[in-house]
């Protein structure tokens, strides 16, 4: 597997961004409509957009 190196910098900008992103097509799920498979499919893709850094060391 290929390491990824970021600098403390960067990494908290990625985290950050990342983040909010996920917020964003969470958000956007919850106003499609969270019942409807298109919401669902959001807000799952809105969660791992969020936990995308997790798995990156700084």
């Amino acid at each position: 597997m290929t390491e990824i190196e970021l600098s403390a910098r960067r990494y908290r900008w990625l985290d950050r961004t990342s983040k909010l992103c996920g917020v964003a097509l969470i958000a956007t799920g919850l106003e499609v409509g969270g019942d409807t498979a298109a919401g669902l499919a959001l807000a799952a893709l809105g969660v791992m957009c969020g936990l995308a850094t997790v798995v990156i060391d700084a």
